[in-house]
């Protein structure tokens, strides 16, 4: 990616075969939809974004920003690196090692020393970084030859406990319905998205809230595969109808809701307490809630019985010991 240019490639006539999800990614923090809790006046990522937190001896050096799939991390750090005229540098937690950890610092050390230009190092999947790698990765931090923006799903205060002591936790959360289908319609009409080249039906545009949960990324790709299934692909011809997305078209490329569920993350913890609770406080509604959205999720049945087995000792036993 170029250093100067991180949005103008966005225009480029080769851009419009970017996935839709890519194409209408916002360019400025005002465009951004929702988060507004993280995004006010004195905020670590306003004030990063602005120009003049460049050299300042206040501003944010590290930022974590800790949420669900698609509700804007990369895009944010995107931006703040934008908006403030700051380099942006990129790695993988799960595809970057020691050496690439060290070639980015180095670079970035380079370009402050030798050209005052600061860095925005952005790691995704931050929570799978080794000890090595953070260990790497600390001296630069502390030094702001960086400012380190990550990104996770998994609460950082058990992943990546080196870092988390020098950096400001962001906390985002999955978007509002209104939030999303504002998107959709934006999507629709936008000159960087459909273009006004296909309609939808208010229904169409409900089921695809409902089915992304809260994930801005998946309704930009339910909503393009659905403009696809209308099109055929193809341009529309001069003075033809606009196709329409329907609720039934929406079906066909997209029938089942996203399920919220990290095995391996809070998810896994949170659900399976909110099961023991809703037993223990005799809703069957809710314990039946609980545990189809965790078979559904695919979590382990073996896991799932030895918590009802648990519960039965623990609760049932416990008042009625005979």
């Amino acid at each position: 990616m170029s250093e100067n240019d991180l949005f103008g490639a966005a225009d480029a006539p080769e851009s419009m075969t970017r996935p839709l999800a890519v194409r209408m990614r916002p360019r400025t923090l005002d465009e951004v939809i929702g988060q507004t809790q993280v995004l006010g006046q004195g905020s670590p990522l306003r004030r990063l974004a602005n120009p003049a937190s460049k050299g300042s001896l206040t501003a944010p050096s590290s930022v974590i920003l800790f949420g669900p799939p698609g509700v804007g991390k990369t895009t944010l750090a995107t931006i703040v690196a934008g908006q403030s005229g700051r380099v942006f540098e990129e790695l993988s937690a799960v595809t970057s090692g020691v050496k690439d950890v060290r070639d980015v610092l180095t670079r970035a050390h380079e370009r402050l020393v030798s050209r005052g230009r600061e860095t925005v190092l952005f790691i995704d999947e931050v929570h799978r970084f080794s000890k090595s790698q953070q260990d790497a990765l600390l001296p630069a931090v502390e030094n702001r030859d960086v400012t380190f923006i990550g990104a996770t799903t998994e609460n950082p205060s058990f992943s990546i406990k080196p870092l988390l002591s020098r950096s400001v936790v962001v906390k985002l959360e999955s978007l509002e319905p209104d939030q999303l289908t504002e998107l959709v319609q934006r999507a629709l009409t936008d000159d960087r998205g459909l273009r006004d080249e296909v309609k939808a039906t208010d229904e169409a545009i409900a089921d695809i809230v409902r089915m992304a949960g809260g994930d801005a990324r998946k309704s930009l790709t339910i909503l393009e595969a659905a403009a696809g299934a209308v099109t055929g692909d193809e341009a529309r011809k001069k003075g033809a109808r606009r196709p329409i997305i329907t609720s039934e078209i929406v079906a066909t490329v997209m029938d089942t809701a996203t399920v919220r569920y990290d095995k391996d993350g809070d998810d896994h913890y949170d659900v399976i307490s909110a099961f023991i609770k809703s037993m223990r406080g005799s809703d069957p509604d809710a314990a039946i809630h609980y545990l189809a959205r965790m078979l559904k999720a695919g979590e382990d049945p073996r896991f799932i019985a030895r918590r009802i087995m648990i519960a039965a000792s623990e609760e049932v036993g416990m008042a009625a010991p005979q």
